[in-house]
This record gives structure tokens, C-alpha cells and sequence, in this order.
């Protein structure tokens, strides 16, 4: 019997690193599909201003409705939509920036919409490039929710907690997946508070080892702020995350190896890493740097699977002889559904243990 969240037994997981460039995105939209295909009910959330997860979803046509962008919006003629919805969408579609605009311009609180159904048992709560002017009203709110007395600040910092919770509710999600920007902003932090749990994308380098020096101290310093200065104040009709935000564990992405970066500068780093995660990120004195348990997996690098990918709008682990995948790629489109099925498995694993302590 899988040990697997049963049915009703919500949990999120932010991918999240620091340092862009790792993969993160395609490692989201992966995920969501495999886990999908191991009979999850599944939910992807794109709190990235740059929504590259939206765009690896949906189609132009679909981007064109969902950022209400005109069809032909020339400057001396009315701007008409003369487009239908594309069949992804639901009849009115709404991405994060328009759930929390009413915040934005100080007129309400958060509008709810449906999220958009991919495809049986997984959805999406689209981003826009919009959202990034919600910034400012975040850092804003971040200090004046430390009294209790703000109720708008309160709801201001909890606005993703609650996007994601009615999102989730509407569906009857079992995992959700919640992708964020590299940096350490005040969206990504809100983002992070509504996140059970954090896991991380890696390359074996010098840059995310920085990374990795730089968010564990910050999500630590981030969660006991929420939990000691602001949880035990927010209002009963509120609801809000517990921000636990609790490390998963790491993902390595493989490099292409290049003639100029042997393979022993490759190991050098990730020889690094447990210990790093282990001091940065858990926040541990002592630990064994032979230790690898916070190590998920060690994906290989399918580079050349992503342009076929891209064209067929599938993931990789799904493309065929008529998407291009020919020969020796089909190989690669194997090996590339096991790593994702095994990565997926032991991810949920992870999670269930998770669960049944919390």
C-alpha cells in the first residue's frame, strides 16, 4: 500500500532557488505532470512575475485571453477582442495578479477565481507579469502586520495563502506545487509563508552554494517572524499560513559538460553541497559530510529533449516518434520518465512522512 497523502491531506511545496538558471520551472512543470500520471490530484502555482510555468502550460491563444491582451490593437482603431476562449480556460479566467488587484489598489480584498484545468486531475493558478507591482504593497505590509492592530497588512501578507487555499479547496488537491522567482523579494517571501514545505533545485557550482548560504538563514529568519510576531495577532476571520516552509531536501540538475569545466570541478561542488545544506539551510552545528539524505535525486541533463518538448507542448517524458523523438531520443525519453517517476515517488514519500509528523 502506498504511503503516499492520502485523499483530504493537503500539502504544498515551493521550488525555490535563489540563483535562476537551475531548471526550477521545467522541474515544476515536470513534476506536476508525473505526479498527475501517479493519480494525484494536483495543483500548479505560478507566483513568478516572469510565469514562465503559465507559458510551459498554455498556448499563445490562451495567454492572449488569460492577460486580456487585444488581437490587433492598433492605435487608431478601438481595442476589440474578437477572440474566442481557447478551450483551456474557464469562462472568466483570473491569474494572481487580478486576484490580488482589489489589495493593489486598495479597493477590497482578494478575488477568487477558478483555477484553469490542464488536463484530468491537474491544474493551474496561471501568473502574469503583472504581479510584480504587488512588490511594493508586500514589503509595505511586512512590518505593519508586527502590531496586529493592521488588518489590511494582514491581509495584504496572507493574500497567497489565501489564493492558494481556495484554489486548492475548489479542486480537492492533494499536492500542490508552487513555483517561485530567484530572489529574495517580498513576493517570494509571501509566497514561501504559504508553503508547507521548500524544495530545492541545485547545480553543482559556486553560485548555489551562495544561494544556499543566503536563503536558509533568510527563511529562517522569515518563519520565526511569522510565527512568533505576527501569527499569534492575526484576527480569527483571517486565514492565515503557518509558514513553515520546512526544507525537503535538495535536486541536483546535471550540467552539460563542457571541454573547459572537467568533471572534477563538477564534483568539487557537489561534494560541497551536503554540508552547506546541512549549516545553511537546517541550520545545524554538527553534521556528517558524508551525509546525502537531503539529496531527492540527480536529474541528467535532457537538453536536447526541450526544444521537441517545447514544439509539442507535452514534457519531455511524454514525447513520441511524431513529436520528433526519434531513434536513439527515444532512450532518452525513457530514461527521462524514470528519473521523473522516481523522483516524483520519492518526493511523495518525503511528503507523507512530513504529514504524518505534522
Amino acid at each position: 500500500m502506498d504511503c503516499y497523502p492520502q485523499e483530504g491531506q493537503l500539502i504544498s511545496v515551493a521550488l525555490f532557488n535563489n540563483k535562476g538558471g537551475v531548471g526550477k520551472t521545467t522541474l515544476t512543470y515536470h513534476l506536476a505532470h508525473m505526479m498527475q500520471r501517479l493519480g494525484r490530484r494536483v495543483l500548479a502555482v505560478d507566483f513568478d512575475p516572469q510565469s514562465n510555468l503559465t507559458a510551459a502550460f498554455l498556448d499563445e491563444d490562451d495567454l492572449q485571453v488569460l492577460w486580456d491582451e487585444p488581437e490587433s490593437p492598433a492605435w487608431y482603431e478601438p481595442q476589440q477582442k474578437t477572440f474566442s476562449t481557447p478551450r483551456y480556460l474557464p469562462n472568466h479566467p483570473g491569474t494572481v495578479a487580478s486576484a490580488v488587484r482589489p489589495i493593489m489598489e486598495g479597493i477590497g480584498d482578494v478575488q477568487y477565481f477558478d483555477p484553469v484545468e490542464i488536463r484530468e486531475k491537474l491544474w493551474l493558478v496561471p501568473g502574469d507579469l503583472d504581479l510584480s507591482a504587488f512588490e511594493d504593497r508586500l514589503s509595505d505590509a511586512w512590518p505593519r502586520g508586527f502590531t496586529g492592530t493592521d488588518v489590511a497588512a494582514i491581509r495584504t501578507t496572507t493574500a497567497f495563502h489565501r489564493i492558494v487555499t481556495n484554489a486548492a479547496d475548489q479542486i480537492d488537491a492533494d499536492i500542490v506545487l508552487i513555483d517561485v522567482g530567484p530572489n529574495l523579494g517580498a513576493i517570494n517571501r509571501a509566497a514561501l509563508l504559504a508553503a508547507d514545505t521548500v524544495l530545492m533545485p541545485l547545480a553543482a557550482d559556486l553560485f548555489s552554494l551562495r544561494g544556499l548560504r543566503n536563503l536558509g538563514p533568510t527563511l529562517r529568519e522569515w518563519r520565526s517572524s511569522w510565527q512568533d510576531l505576527v501569527l499569534p495577532k492575526v484576527p480569527g476571520e483571517i486565514s492565515a499560513p503557518r509558514g513553515i516552509m520546512e526544507p525537503l531536501g535538495y535536486v541536483i540538475m546535471q550540467p552539460t559538460m563542457r571541454l573547459d569545466r572537467p568533471v572534477k570541478a563538477y564534483q568539487r561542488w557537489l561534494d560541497r553541497i551536503p554540508s552547506v545544506f546541512a549549516t545553511a539551510v537546517l541550520g545545524q552545528e554538527f553534521f556528517d559530510p558524508s551525509d546525502r539524505s537531503y539529496e531527492i535525486a540527480t536529474l541528467k541533463n535532457y537538453q536536447s529533449l526541450m526544444p521537441l518538448a517545447h514544439d509539442a507542448r507535452k514534457p519531455m517524458f511524454d514525447l513520441r516518434s511524431a513529436d520528433g523523438a526519434l531513434g536513439s531520443t527515444q532512450t532518452y525519453v525513457q530514461r527521462c520518465f524514470q528519473d521523473f517517476k522516481s523522483l516524483s515517488q520519492n518526493l511523495l514519500d518525503r511528503l507523507a512522512e512530513i504529514d504524518s509528523v505534522n
